[in-house]
């Protein structure tokens, strides 16, 4: 009998009534012979509304508290869905995080999985019930609660199917599979049959949705089979494998966005070896991600450096900058918001150079001023106004041929 890890995110779970269709995805696939283990996000806007709670009573709320806070979530999703199988006939049982065996190192907010227990829910597997977790948080060693961060839910499912050596993790969201862009902004966008892990982790860290980057490392790890699939419509996904199998030999295979991006300026730094190591070794330690970075001599012996972050990082990273701003040895500190990051994927740019040129031509011919970029093997990243966002994305996705993805449905 194998085991299958499904995981259904928030908007799939977001009524009661979508919830019993939930139940009813389940029970499909518990009657096929599977062990089934789920796990589930809070339902709808849950997190959201929480956090709204927070900010009504502090602007900077504690860490701690908002884990435990947005903890909860979660909490009620499982509770529901347990009820709903039983209901229908089917034995279950739910599961916190820390239930559940997932044990997090000791960072508030943006933990990440260092081990999972797995006893406890191997057990009840082999009793026949549906194991169900509640995704996004575990605990620590010490007995702390923790989160996971944003879309930690797809991490918990890839994490506990690789624990369990699950035959597959499906992820069941409010899309039908991966897109070659969003296709709520783009015109065109076109469903993927399949994508390469190496693929699937370039887009979801440039700001696709659909699956947490943490999520697509565990399964290239673990070489865990993914399947993205609609939680509604029962029609063939987007699966995630080690090598795409394409008709179409396309050399981009994505065009991901995202806004709210603020690059960042440090002038004036000593020019001493170990000054950009500095720098971000200060900002690592407090949590802080990085993106792009620019490094620029000047005349004076010293150095310009630039990068980019989320706008909701700008005030923390300004401040830890400032706290250490004699250690770090640079004059004054300047920011652009309302930035956003274009990017283009896939893993055909290996073998076909000019991919680049091609790029900053089409942005160019649309007006469109490329202020920061960084590359690597199948991916080239820009960052341009924000209010450029979608026009650069449309016309970079027409100028790829993204648009002639052939879309094959295959209803299951």
């Amino acid at each position: 009998m194998s085991i299958i890890v499904q995981k259904f995110g928030g908007t799939s779970v977001g009524s009661v009534e979508r919830i019993q269709n939930v139940a009813s995805r389940i029970i499909e696939e518990k009657e096929r012979g599977n062990d089934v283990v789920v796990v589930v996000s809070a339902m709808g806007k849950t997190t959201d509304t929480l956090v709204g709670l927070a900010r009504e009573i502090t602007s900077q709320p504690s860490k701690r508290e908002m884990d435990m806070l947005l903890s909860t979530g979660e909490q009620v999703t499982i509770s529901l869905l347990t009820m709903a199988l039983i209901q229908s006939g089917h034995d279950a049982i739910s599961f916190t995080g820390w239930q559940a065996g997932i044990e997090t190192e000791s960072v508030h907010s943006n933990a990440r999985i260092t081990n999972i227990h797995t006893d406890k829910m191997a057990a009840h597997l082999q009793e026949g019930r549906v194991v169900i977790v509640a995704g996004f948080q575990g605990m620590t060693e010490t007995g702390e609660i923790t989160t996971l961060g944003r879309g930690g839910s797809d991490t918990t499912a890839v994490a506990i199917a690789a624990a369990l050596k699950a035959e597959r993790c499906d992820i069941y969201t409010d899309v039908d599979g991966v897109y070659t862009t969003d296709p709520r902004y783009i015109e065109g966008a076109r469903k993927l049959p399949s994508i390469s892990y190496d693929e699937m982790l370039e887009l979801a860290n440039l700001g696709a949705g659909v699956l947490h980057p943490r999520a697509v490392e565990f399964a290239k790890n673990y070489q865990i089979p993914l399947e993205v699939r609609s939680s509604i419509e029962r029609v063939e996904g987007t699966y995630i494998e080690e090598e795409a199998s394409m008709e179409q030999n396309l050399i981009v295979r994505g065009v991901a966005f995202e806004n709210e991006i603020t690059r960042v300026t440090v002038f004036g730094l000593g020019n001493a070896l170990t000054g950009l190591s500095s720098v971000f070794t200060t900002l690592a330690e407090n949590h802080l991600n990085v993106d792009i970075i620019i490094q620029t001599q000047t005349d004076q012996n010293t150095t310009n450096l630039s990068f980019s972050i989320k706008e909701h990082d700008l005030e923390e990273t300004l401040a830890v900058l400032e706290r250490n701003k004699e250690q770090l040895n640079f004059t004054h500190v300047e920011h652009e918001s309302g930035l956003a990051k274009v990017s283009i994927v896939g893993s055909g740019m290996i073998s076909n150079p000019g991919v680049a040129a091609e790029m900053f031509e089409v942005l160019a011919q649309n007006d469109i001023v490329v202020k920061m970029v960084s590359t690597s093997e199948i991916k080239v990243s820009t960052v341009v106004d924000g209010e450029n966002m979608q026009k650069a994305a449309g016309v970079l996705h027409t100028a790829f041929h993204l648009d002639a993805v052939k879309m094959e449905e295959i209803t299951l």
